[in-house]
């Protein structure tokens, strides 16, 4: 009997310890956090990942069919700091949707003859007609933060920019297009861990650009630059969405599931189909062609 209390008071400390032990853990790991729901979330496998998003890309599916049927005119910015993961959402946006449809805008460095064009001249080409949805992959907002960083274009072009960037996304509102704008936020250690691995994956080197390298030293430039973006740009017509993406499969279903939200699509009521029976064969014959066939090493 004794023994059993001494056991049990043991047991009791041993809880009490591993119970302290958690909550310096969790204190240490959400010092910097404003609420609990700021917490680190725990990380989601991939099956779980997938099996969220599955109804979201059928969702995407019934939106495409109302944009189709409807000439809806939906335009999405992906914005953000390099790996904040703008290219992975687009992608599972675009996975299960028609390429005529849902069309991914990721533009190079302008020509020297764009350069010479109205600094929003570049973009309009790119806008969405009637029954298309039009992802950029960077967008006209390069110049209030890697052209203003970087030093390609003054401070009197970014100031012009700011002032006269929300006049024009009115005009594009106005035209009767639905447009979107997030920006992917990302921590620095997330970053410079995200650019390290891309060194070290061959798949994915050709993501490691000079411009990447030159951009890292200037995580503080980017952060002021993102400000004042929001600042001149956040407006009750066209607001940012900010996207906490240190974690991607969480900020990817978190955006999808917003940007579906955001445009009010209906399911387009679909005919049964009905497969027709195939030709009879009659007098077709195989030919005997010397077919050159892939190995199948799988």
């Amino acid at each position: 009997m004794a023994k059993e209390k001494a056991k049990g008071k043991n047991k009791g400390k041993n809880n009490k310890k591993l119970e302290k032990e958690q909550a310096e853990v969790s204190v240490e790991a959400g010092a910097n956090a404003a609420s609990p729901a700021d917490a680190p979330k725990p990380l989601m496998s991939n099956k779980e990942f997938e099996k969220a998003l599955e109804p979201l890309q059928v969702e995407l599916v019934k939106m495409q069919q109302w944009v189709i049927a409807t000439g809806a005119k939906v335009c999405v910015l992906f914005e953000g700091r390099d790996t904040a993961g703008k290219g992975g959402v687009i992608k599972r946006i675009t996975e299960r949707t028609s390429p005529r449809v849902f069309r991914h805008v990721a533009l190079p460095a302008p020509t020297e003859r764009e350069k010479s064009q109205m600094y929003f001249q570049r973009y309009m080409p790119y806008l969405p007609a009637a029954g298309e949805v039009i992802l950029f992959d960077r967008s006209w907002y390069n110049r209030a933060n890697v052209e203003r960083v970087m030093g390609f274009a003054t401070e009197e072009q970014v100031e012009y920019f700011l002032k006269y960037a929300p006049g024009v996304e009115r005009s594009i509102i106005h035209s009767g297009v639905y447009l979107i704008k997030y920006w992917l936020e990302v921590d620095m250690d997330v970053q410079d861990e995200r650019l390290r691995a891309r060194d070290k994956d061959p798949r994915k080197i050709w993501k490691l650009t000079p411009m990447d390298m030159r951009s890292y030293s200037h995580w503080y430039d980017y952060s002021r630059a993102r400000d004042a973006m929001f600042a001149a740009t956040d407006t009750p017509e066209s607001p940012w969405y900010v996207v906490k993406a240190d974690n991607k499969r969480q900020a990817r279903l978190n955006l999808i599931t917003h940007f579906l939200s955001q445009v009010p699509y209906e399911e387009v009521p679909r005919e049964p189909i009905k497969f027709p029976k195939r030709q009879a064969k009659g007098k077709y014959e195989e030919p005997d062609y010397p077919y050159r066939y892939v190995p199948e090493k799988y």
